[in-house]
């Protein structure tokens, strides 16, 4: 398979990341607005794998960089080396917190992910505009060379910008799962029907 190939391939998982945010966030609108209706419960639903899919977009993306560097030779510069930085250890904090269904895992992985998409953000924006230069850009690593640009405008910082934005966007969406032992206690704790005490009617 060739690296225009694989690139089109990341390119569409990239502005995927991009629709499932935005879906998410109607989702979360409507859970918000209408708890009982069916996207609420759809919201629900998705609450309760949100670390799983987070965890699959951290591996995809960590992944999609090592073929890159590794296979396509492609040279990684100083911001490309700080988005890995940044989205490297996600793969593997996200899948102990989906294994331990810790729903608190977002304080860990949300600052670590947000400044991984400010990095991807300025890059993306740089490799959009590359007569701007930048400090970060060096001859032997240049960071405005377009080694990916695809459909106009997806280059890999955005892919990696796209993919920090989706694991934001799903483990605060895992942080209001439903917890399976209280909705469990909350049917438990129905109060057992008061029984009336039969009256007793005296014969005179």
């Amino acid at each position: 398979m060739s690296t225009h190939t694989m690139s089109v391939f990341f390119a569409l998982l990239a502005l995927a990341c991009w629709c499932a945010v935005a879906a998410i966030a109607i989702l979360a609108a409507a859970h918000r607005a209408r708890p009982d209706s069916g996207p609420a419960l759809l919201f629900e639903d998705l609450s309760r794998v949100a670390l799983w899919l987070a965890f699959v977009v951290a591996l995809v993306t960590t992944l999609g960089s090592l073929y890159y560097s590794e296979v396509a030779h492609f040279v990684p510069c100083k911001l490309c080396w700080y988005q890995r930085i940044a989205m490297y250890p996600l793969s593997v904090i996200l899948l102990v917190g989906a294994l331990r269904r810790d729903r608190r895992v977002w304080w860990y992985v949300v600052p670590q992910a947000v400044v991984g998409a400010g990095f991807a953000l300025y890059h993306t924006q740089l490799q959009a505009y590359p007569g701007q230069g930048s400090s970060f850009c060096t001859i032997s690593e240049p960071c405005t060379v377009r080694y990916v640009w695809e459909f106009g405008f997806v280059s890999l910082p955005f892919m990696a910008l796209s993919a920090f934005v989706a694991v934001v966007a799903l483990v605060l969406v895992a942080r209001s799962a439903p917890d399976a032992d209280v909705t469990a206690r909350r049917f438990d704790a129905r109060p057992a029907p008061v029984e009336r005490p039969h009256s007793v009617v005296e014969i005179p």
